[in-house]
């Protein structure tokens, strides 16, 4: 499709770092095209609210018929709307003009503490969100919401959420972002199934003013152009959590300051603190955690493989390559290796697209496909043009490449097949990146697969695995178990071939 057209409805922020102003930066930095009608004038910067003006509501209907009658709408994304007459407006076009994808982020309390909606008016947004797509509180709102104290465990705020999914009838995202400790995992929650998680790392960084604005927007942006709510949170989740990380080289206000919503578009054009004359800086290392199960099928096959895990971490090559003192004869050797296997992996992957039940699966694994020969292929060819090698392919590389023949008859088996590269690879790339120092020989590596976006990834392939092993047959289930195990125990021998030769 085309760029999607998106509108958001919010109140505004004259400093730029939340409301309507932040939805805009938001739909533009991951591939929208950005439009606004405004609900209300906010005057607040990064430490809170001072005051707000809102216009009549006749004049809001005015500026959403004024789109609506120009342009095609593929999403909406609602934020502030201040009060129950809002509220009633924004309903009532939504019946009428009847967008394909709303997304409510429904502004009742900033992150700053502040009230942003009169209590007298959260009845009308509980029916709102009746008719939305999808629901996305932080957690004091989703308490407000509710009925409910606030949050304080994970687990709590999961029941919230599937508590306000059920009496609403709406998919609900439940955010992590305002708990404690190191992990920040965020949930999608509709109809009966087990909530679609997709962990992250919590970042060290004050700026996360208009985080709530900046996400609701990029996943109504990215559903409408990905097709698949799971897609479009795991893009959405690794791109906002590099821009809270890079939010601090703005340096906006005094307070909470805002993400970096183009981070990205400045590393290409060399701006910003990083650059540097000629060229960018090399990018700072990132720091994330290895992904977790995201369920018991899952959890079981990390359990059992524990055992193959630790043998790669006691490998010559892998205790090498973190410290940086592994020969570059050996370094040169697996990657000639591992560009074979890239092949392989990539026809296992297709497979696992055309085998998928549902779209968002389909497109994962397509997409998958197309970054092992492309993105993971390029970092391959890059180090081998300066170091040449012809070793020919090793016995490791051929029983893998046969195990991925061999598991394509369901998918449940191929899953698991492929997912060992995906999840040990970024299990030990997550332990090495650790010890990664400035001018590490490998340190174009190492960034690879310690990258928080390689790391949203493994976690969707993760739960896609928990769901087909959920549904598969026993023998089927045991069949993707073998399979998994099989591919673990290549994984480490992959790793200790480049130091048996």
């Amino acid at each position: 499709m085309t760029l999607p057209r998106v509108l958001s409805i919010a109140g505004t922020d004259p400093t730029g770092g939340a409301g309507i102003q932040a939805d805009l930066k938001s739909i533009a930095a991951v591939g929208g095209f950005g439009m606004a009608a405004v609900t209300a004038l906010v005057a607040q910067n990064t430490r809170g609210v001072r005051s707000v003006h809102t216009p009549p509501p006749s004049f809001l209907r005015q500026q959403l018929d004024a789109v609506s009658a120009d342009v095609r709408i593929d999403a909406v994304k609602i934020g502030m709307l201040g009060g129950a007459d809002v509220v009633r407006t924004v309903t009532d076009w939504l019946s009428e003009a009847k967008p394909p994808i709303v997304v409510l982020d429904p502004v009742m309390v900033a992150t700053s503490g502040d009230r942003l909606l009169a209590k007298s008016s959260e009845d009308a947004v509980r029916s709102l969100a009746t008719v939305v797509d999808l629901v996305t509180p932080n957690l004091a709102e989703l308490a407000v919401l509710t009925g409910s104290a606030e949050a304080t465990q994970w687990h709590d705020a999961l029941a919230q959420g599937r508590q306000l999914a059920d009496s609403c009838g709406v998919r609900v995202l439940v955010k992590g972002g305002h708990l404690g400790g190191p992990a920040c995992p965020d949930a999608l929650i509709s109809g009966s199934g087990s909530p679609f998680v997709v962990d992250g790392p919590r970042i060290t960084a004050t700026t996360t003013h208009g985080t709530g604005c900046s996400m609701s927007s990029a996943l109504a942006t990215l559903r409408a152009s990905r097709g698949s709510w799971e897609d479009a949170l795991t893009e959405t989740k690794a791109w906002l959590t590099d821009s809270i990380r890079h939010g601090p080289e703005l340096h906006v206000g005094s307070g909470n300051g805002p993400v970096h919503h183009f981070h990205a578009l400045y590393e290409r054009a060399g701006l910003g603190e990083r650059a540097e004359p000629g060229g960018l800086a090399e990018p700072e290392p990132a720091a994330v955690a290895a992904a977790p199960p995201a369920g018991p099928e899952t959890a079981a096959l990390w359990r059992d493989t524990e055992p193959v895990r630790r043998q790669i971490d006691a490998l010559d090559f892998v205790r090498g390559l973190g410290d940086g003192t592994l020969a570059e004869e050996h370094f040169t050797y697996y990657l000639a290796q591992d560009a074979m296997y890239l092949r392989d992996y990539s026809r296992a992957l297709a497979r696992a697209s055309q085998l998928a039940p549902t779209a968002g699966e389909q497109a994962f694994w397509a997409r998958a496909a197309c970054g092992a020969i492309t993105e993971e292929g390029e970092l391959h060819r890059t180090w081998l043009a300066g170091h040449p090698a012809d070793p020919g392919r090793g016995r490791a590389l051929d029983a893998y490449a046969g195990l991925l023949r061999e598991s394509g008859g369901t998918y449940p088996q191929l899953v698991a097949a492929v997912l060992p590269c995906f999840w040990i690879y970024q299990d030990v790339g997550a332990r090495l990146h650790a010890r990664r120092t400035d001018g590490h020989p490998y340190a174009a590596w190492l960034d690879t697969y310690a990258d928080p976006e390689f790391a949203a990834s493994v976690t969707t392939a993760i739960g896609y695995a928990e769901t087909a092993l959920a549904g598969a047959p026993g023998e089927e289930r045991a069949a993707a178990a073998d399979a998994f195990a099989a591919a673990a125990s290549l994984e480490r021998d992959f790793f200790a071939a480049p130091m048996e030769r």
